[in-house]
């Protein structure tokens, strides 16, 4: 019998927490899981920040939120265990060393993840150095998940406002304690003019704490629409849908564009390695990597030449 006939689970648990560009590269196996088990109760569990986004997909019947608390919160890992116990069989998407702790505190049921001794681990020695979706899709392998080529995201493309066409989007922000993964806001601002003298019309997106950074663009490009801490991530994912294309640092909004068809042009530093994070796309030619060791020296001409 095969792992997925060897039992009919009808109660099932996922485990993915973030960062959003790990989230969003969880969409494949997401739809798989929920292909392979129709008729179980699928519950997701996850942080506060994917929540509106993950209840609006298909594929989970339940969203719960990870307080991620302390080791030594013992009222809030009671709660925790909680919502972990009574799964038939739980997929680890996360596979940190936080979760592997999870297996032990959920009493050990059926599980699929990278914990050697689970009934359905990752036994691939080779999981640590694997990009993210083919290390996900190998997981499941393992489990007898069938994998999905590419999920169905007519639920989530057609979000969010519409815009004049043609547009671009520009994603300035990165992690705040990462300035180095940050290709400068002037160089932005500087691409935004290119963009919008051929006629396209540039959209600065990400959080409100990025709003200083469209500033910077709109003083170079004052024609550049500032939608910063205006776009919840659906909504986002359909601006990003309907994009001509979209320019960026490694960051989670780049992903979600990946993710949704835009053409993207993601620029890395040191501080990143495409090979393990990059967004990978679903065609070819649709995400072109830029990666030097200092964005500072990655001039606005080499970037604007890859748009046409």
């Amino acid at each position: 019998m095969s792992k997925m006939q060897d039992a009919d689970p009808q109660r099932i648990l996922v485990i993915r927490l973030g960062a959003l560009g790990d989230f969003v590269q969880s969409f494949g196996p997401f739809e798989a899981i929920r292909r392979a088990h129709p008729t179980a109760r699928i519950t997701l569990l996850t942080t506060r920040p994917f929540v509106e986004l993950a209840r609006l997909a298909p594929w989970f019947d339940e969203v719960v939120v990870d307080q991620r608390p302390r080791w030594t919160d013992l009222a809030g890992l009671w709660d925790l265990r909680r919502k972990l116990v009574g799964y038939d069989r739980v997929y680890d998407l996360q596979t940190s060393g936080r979760t592997a702790r999870y297996f032990w505190l959920a009493g050990r049921p059926v599980w699929s993840g990278h914990v050697a001794v689970a009934r359905l681990p990752h036994a691939n020695p080779w999981r640590n150095i694997m990009h993210t979706r083919p290390r996900q899709r190998d997981q499941l392998r393992m489990a007898g998940v069938p994998l999905v080529d590419k999920p169905d995201l007519s639920w989530l493309t057609g979000a969010g406002p519409r815009l004049a066409q043609p547009y671009a989007l520009l994603v300035p922000g990165a992690a705040p304690h990462r300035p180095e993964k940050r290709w400068p806001a002037g160089h932005y601002g500087a691409l935004a003019a290119c963009l919008f003298a051929r006629g396209i019309t540039p959209v600065v997106v990400g959080s409100a704490a990025e709003q200083p950074l469209a500033a910077q663009v709109q003083a170079h490009c004052p024609q550049a629409l500032d939608l910063t801490g205006q776009t919840s991530l659906p909504e986002l994912a359909g601006l990003a849908a309907r994009a001509w294309g979209a320019v960026g640092n490694d960051t989670g909004p780049m992903h979600l564009a990946a993710e949704v068809g835009c053409r993207c042009i993601v620029l890395f530093s040191h501080a990143s390695t495409p090979s393990r994070t990059a967004p990978l796309g679903y065609r070819p030619g649709q995400v072109e990597v830029f990666w030097v060791r200092d964005l500072a020296f990655l001039s606005v001409q080499r970037v604007a030449a890859a748009l046409w």
